[in-house]
């Protein structure tokens, strides 16, 4: 059953200044090192899940205290209970003594006794609602609770009592975490501040062995990992990082942070590690099946084996295998981890046949793409032009292949040609060109090699083709 503690921040100002560092983002998300599940609740509110994380801290009483020592230059007042309805109201109009607003799980008639002496606002409906209500005698929940629903909706509406039933647990409400829950997470704890990147990294390793064997008892691998530093004043640092294929191994995932943190260091000079960590967290965001392989079998390496063999039957040819498939997955998350995932791309091919659009850029730590462009590669030049550029052609008819063309100033000569390839506009595309293209490889009397096009049919879609030159081929 979700446990809420829902916190009260009255001395916080609503409109901080742009410097203020105790804005209401940044307690919830030092708030974070309770739980994952940290929110938000309008400008001087926090609202977080604790169902199984109060133990930890000594149980829900001790956590609730330790919350309000943290933030009572605040003035925070907190409380527990079943729903956040509850403990909003708990906590802004609830006893004095701390303890009395600690609901037992799972209690419904403790639930009801704690709110109905609470004045009708406590409901956090509309102030005119709650004035107009309050006028007609019924000042506290428990007054709007033991009466007929029917005659008080149809006066004040059926927010009123949408508002009651998600306080008593009778309607679920959900809370806005800033932070996706993870599917796995492990965390380590520190008395002191831990300063030394050393032990940061060697904390990171322990973690992902932890987090490992989660994913091993599923069958699966991570395919997003975060790590999130929580620093003794209350500053939290999150390092993302993202693997093109599932990982299960400790030590990659090492050193992919340790990527990470030579990329801070690189760009910031340090780490700004202040008076030091109390908390290093390492979560899967995103985790994928990931089926056992063995790579060893009596002795020796299976993979290599099939490697040489593979070697052996196709000559001097290079096989890729999964083992070589792995080596280049782990090289390409290592190089988007120290440069930046957009700066380390792979082409991933589209469904479509134009060709400056059949191709695009994506960051290689998404993964490999399967599937197959729609024309064969080696029909296509080395290099692709992004935009295809203008060109004069001459041929023997308006239909016909090439016989010469300038471009770029230069006049070229073609002595051999191949085509034409006819490729029509894809008329459910709006963006897409609409005229048709007739595509040639031609060869000039130098031996350079292009790929030029004729745009338009003549007569059936233009009187003056056009022509362009797209690409080059090696």
């Amino acid at each position: 059953m979700p446990r809420y503690l829902c916190v009260f921040l009255p001395g916080l100002p609503c409109a901080p200044e742009p410097h203020e560092p105790e804005r209401i983002d940044a307690l919830a998300d030092w708030c974070r090192r309770f739980t994952p599940l940290a929110a938000t609740d309008g400008p001087d509110g926090l609202v977080l899940d604790v169902a199984g994380a109060a133990h930890l801290f000594g149980g829900e009483a001790a956590l609730l205290a330790l919350v309000e020592r943290k933030f009572s230059r605040h003035g925070a007042r907190a409380a527990i209970a079943d729903t956040p309805e509850a403990g909003w109201a708990l906590a802004r109009f609830g006893p004095e003594l701390a303890r009395e607003r600690i609901l037992a799980s799972g209690d419904s008639k403790a639930l009801m006794r704690a709110v109905s002496n609470l004045p009708v606002a406590a409901l956090r409906v509309d102030s005119s609602i709650a004035l107009a209500l309050s006028q007609t005698g019924l000042k506290r929940i428990g007054d709007i609770a033991l009466r007929p629903r029917a005659p008080i909706a149809a006066r004040f509406g059926a927010c009123v009592f949408a508002r009651l039933d998600a306080m008593l647990g009778q309607s679920k409400t959900p809370i806005s975490p800033r932070f996706e829950a993870p599917a796995y997470v492990a965390e380590r704890r520190y008395v002191d501040g831990v300063c030394a990147r050393e032990h940061i990294e060697a904390t990171i390793l322990t973690l992902a062995q932890d987090v490992c064997d989660m994913l091993a008892k599923h069958d699966e691998g991570a395919r997003n990992i975060a790590a999130v530093l929580f620093r003794v004043d209350g500053a939290v640092r999150r390092i993302d990082c993202a693997t093109s294929r599932p990982q299960r191994d400790p030590a990659a995932i090492a050193r992919l942070f340790r990527e990470k943190l030579d990329s801070i260091q690189a760009d910031n000079n340090s780490l700004d590690v202040g008076y030091g960590f109390d908390l290093i967290r390492l979560a899967v965001m995103h985790a994928e099946p990931l089926d056992a392989r063995q790579d060893k079998i009596a002795g020796f390496d299976a993979t290599q084996d099939l490697v040489v063999q593979a070697q052996r039957s196709e000559g001097a040819g290079f096989a890729r295998t999964g083992h070589a498939q792995d080596a280049l997955a782990d090289f390409l998350d290592r190089m988007s981890a120290r440069f930046g995932a957009r700066r380390v791309l792979r082409p991933s091919p589209l469904d479509t046949h134009v060709p400056e659009r059949a191709m695009i850029l994506t960051p290689a730590a998404h993964g490999i793409v399967q599937q197959e462009p729609p024309a064969p590669v080696d029909e296509r030049p080395l290099r692709l032009f992004e935009r295809p550029e203008r060109i004069d052609a001459i041929a023997q008819a308006p239909d016909g292949p090439p016989l010469k063309f300038r471009w770029r100033r230069v006049i070229h000569d073609v002595v051999a040609y191949e085509g034409p390839e006819r490729i029509a506009p894809e008329w459910w595309r709006s963006a897409a060109p609409s005229l048709t293209r007739d595509y040639f490889r031609v060869e000039d009397k130098n031996g350079r090699r292009f790929w030029l096009y004729r745009e338009g049919i003549y007569v059936t879609e233009t009187q003056a083709p056009r022509w362009f030159v797209q690409g080059l081929f090696a």
